[in-house]
């Protein structure tokens, strides 16, 4: 059988890299349950109307088909859903009855894209969301809670410094609006391409698209250059001379969010008046968010505040939520080389085996071993001692367990070639190697909480 060709876009880690992505979840779940939001788990398709009603991504979604559909059955109008928010509005409209509000839910499941795959940028990958969804209304300091969430969720990963930056869609279409703009989402979707077609090229698209002069792209892009840790933001837009009462609205909210995380997290998130986000279902403060370092990969996490995305017909359920993509994260961490696992197997102890008719003693002491929480497996091969070493070497694992006979027992740190006598019913290793540690490994300006997780 010829060699199988990889899938471009659909990642299959190493088993040290698993065990790496496996610290970053339950990093990552802990600390959103320690906020007190519910897991939830939605269906993998959706109905492709709904998935297009908002937004430019009719050509990211993978359509469902069936193999040996009968003719005019091969379409279901199914897709594979590429994001967790527009599931998230569908299944709150259905369940509403039976959620209490507001609802705070994390959800970490895939999605699906069909994009062209490179750094940072997958077909299927795994995103990690946290959203509030309200009956009719939605308190704003919830647009606060949850860029703080998830700024303590980076805090608490082995992983550069994160920025979280933050914008408010009122207060870029007001200041659009206050320059005459024919078409504001054609503005932002212009805006929110600034990285990736420069300058020049958006102010095509601003005169061509939006309506606007030469003069007032030339504001737009004024706009789009302001960045600030603080509120002095107000100041300097208000310097461009444009006026709209919906400018204001968006200026007074930005400048609440942006000053509420100073003053409880301070530097964890900053006002960046370019972040624009291309989905037209956001409506209030919008996020997106940069690794301190490596700013070329783009945002690793995004969200922001929807108001008329699920609805009834008698109530709306207006949301804010924020989404890390952990694929994304994962394939920063490991492919520049920033973090490793201690081992690939969450094996602690070999346990060897003197010869075949002896295995059951080896099994024995592993159970004993496994019953008080130790990972332990037995050698595959009752080979001389130094190979069964050797094995126990090659896979990572710390210990070594010799059983000798005459209930006599030793157990050696392969590492140290420390050995000691020891009882299975009593023996533990350092808390430390009971399983696989992740550390950070490039030098990076980490806080030293950042340097290592264990479970």
């Amino acid at each position: 059988m010829a060699r199988p060709a990889a899938l471009s876009g659909f990642p299959e880690w190493l088993p040290q890299d698993r065990i790496v992505e496996l610290r970053l979840l339950d990093t990552v779940r802990s600390v959103f349950e320690l906020h007190g939001f519910a897991s939830l788990e939605t269906r993998a398709v959706e109905p492709i109307e709904q998935m297009l009603r908002k937004g430019e991504i009719d050509k990211e979604v993978y359509v469902l088909r069936r193999l040996h559909a009968e003719d005019g059955e091969a379409d279901a109008g199914l897709g594979l859903h590429f994001d967790l928010t527009v599931p998230l509005a569908r299944y709150v409209v259905q369940n509403a009855g039976h959620l209490e509000f507001p609802f705070r839910r994390y959800q970490i499941q895939k999605v699906w894209r069909g994009e062209r795959p490179q750094e940072g940028r997958f077909r299927e990958f795994t995103q990690a969301d946290i959203d509030i969804v309200g009956r009719d209304t939605l308190a704003f300091h919830h647009e606060v809670e949850v860029a703080l969430v998830m700024a303590e969720v980076f805090r608490a990963l082995p992983c550069p410094p994160a920025v979280i930056l933050v914008n408010n869609r009122k207060l870029a279409e007001g200041f659009f609006l206050g320059l005459g703009a024919s078409d504001t989402a054609a503005a932002l979707r212009a805006i929110d391409k600034l990285d990736k077609i420069g300058p020049e090229k958006v102010t095509g698209l601003l005169r061509q698209d939006a309506g606007l002069s030469e003069e007032a792209a030339h504001k737009c892009l004024q706009l789009a250059s302001i960045r600030t840790p603080d509120t002095s933001f107000v100041d300097q837009v208000r310097s461009l001379g444009v006026d709209h009462p919906l400018l204001d609205e968006g200026l007074a909210e930005l400048s609440a969010v942006v000053g509420a995380a100073a003053a409880r997290m301070p530097g964890a998130v900053v006002a960046d008046l370019k972040i624009a986000r291309g989905l037209d279902y956001y409506t209030g403060t919008v996020y997106e968010t940069q690794l301190v370092g490596h700013e070329s990969v783009g945002s690793i996490c995004s969200g922001g505040r929807y108001d008329q995305l699920a609805s009834d017909g008698k109530s709306t359920y207006p949301g804010v939520g924020i989404s890390l993509g952990l694929t994304r994260l994962l394939s920063v961490l490991i492919g520049r080389g920033l973090v490793t696992a201690s081992r690939s197997v969450p094996t602690c102890v070999l346990v060897a085996v003197v010869d075949e008719e002896n295995r059951r003693a080896s099994d024995e002491v592993a159970s004993q071993l496994r019953s008080r929480g130790i990972s332990t497996e037995v050698a595959p091969k009752a080979e001389k001692f130094g190979k069964q070493i050797r094995y126990a070497d090659r896979r990572g694992i710390p210990f070594v367990w010799f059983p000798e006979g005459d209930a006599t027992h030793s157990v050696k740190d392969i590492r140290t070639g420390d050995q000691v006598l020891a009882d299975p019913a009593l023996w533990r290793p350092p808390e430390s190697d009971l399983a696989p540690s992740v550390r950070v490994v490039a030098s990076e300006p980490a806080s030293p909480e950042n340097k290592e997780i264990h479970p």
